[in-house]
């Protein structure tokens, strides 16, 4: 049986890149670019990722998106491979090789939880990303992947010191003072502009207790 495996990436270590384009409505769309995961390398979790299984689980990927099939990824380290829609925040445009590493386009929708990413990037929050898939990791020692499968590429918040465990977005926010009001008023911003301006202030206040 393969095993759950993810691996996370920091703003810097992804080379993440911000974009943004305009959108047929007249609004912006944002994106995430930049390194998915690492192969050929010994990683944080002490695994490494052979280059061809990199290679191999990227292009399967791809082939689903350009098939048609929405890859969506979501906020924080979910427990499972399955995805928790309430819970979803962008979806994978477009993954490619480049050299040892996987990369990936990522577009914010949005969603409740899109809408909360999108304003942390706009006020200069640096997050970071983490792969999620499963494989099997050899006992010899090696700890070397094999039978790799990319399932999404999750959104998650930097470690506040090297080597530190990734803070979840979701509960730092629901910890935060007010991240309860802000979560709540994120569910009913979609369709409203007044709602979204003071959602939008609420989480800016937040923000700056994040940093």
């Amino acid at each position: 049986m393969n095993n759950l495996l993810r691996e996370h990436l920091t703003f810097d270590q992804a080379g993440l890149v911000v974009e943004s384009t305009d959108n047929a409505s007249g609004g912006k769309d944002l994106y995430l670019k930049g390194i998915c995961i690492q192969g050929g390398v010994r990683n944080a979790n002490q695994r490494v990722y052979p280059v061809n299984e990199i290679g191999r689980a990227v292009k399967t990927l791809n082939d689903q998106i350009t098939g048609g099939y929405s890859v969506l990824g979501e906020v924080d380290h979910p427990e499972g491979l399955n995805i928790n829609l309430d819970r979803v925040s962008h979806m994978i445009n477009e993954c490619w090789m480049d050299g040892a590493n996987g990369y990936g386009k990522l577009k914010i929708l949005p969603t409740p939880m899109g809408q909360l990413v999108s304003t942390m990037i706009q006020n200069g929050v640096k997050l970071g990303v983490s792969s999620r898939g499963s494989g099997n990791v050899s006992e010899d020692g090696s700890n070397e992947v094999s039978d790799f499968e990319i399932i999404t590429v999750d959104v998650v918040a930097q470690p506040s010191a090297p080597g530190a465990y990734p803070t979840p977005i979701y509960e730092h926010l629901m910890n935060a003072r007010g991240g309860m009001k802000a979560y709540e008023l994120a569910q009913a911003t979609k369709h409203d502009d007044k709602a979204q301006k003071y959602l939008k202030e609420s989480l800016i206040n937040i923000i700056s207790k994040l940093q």
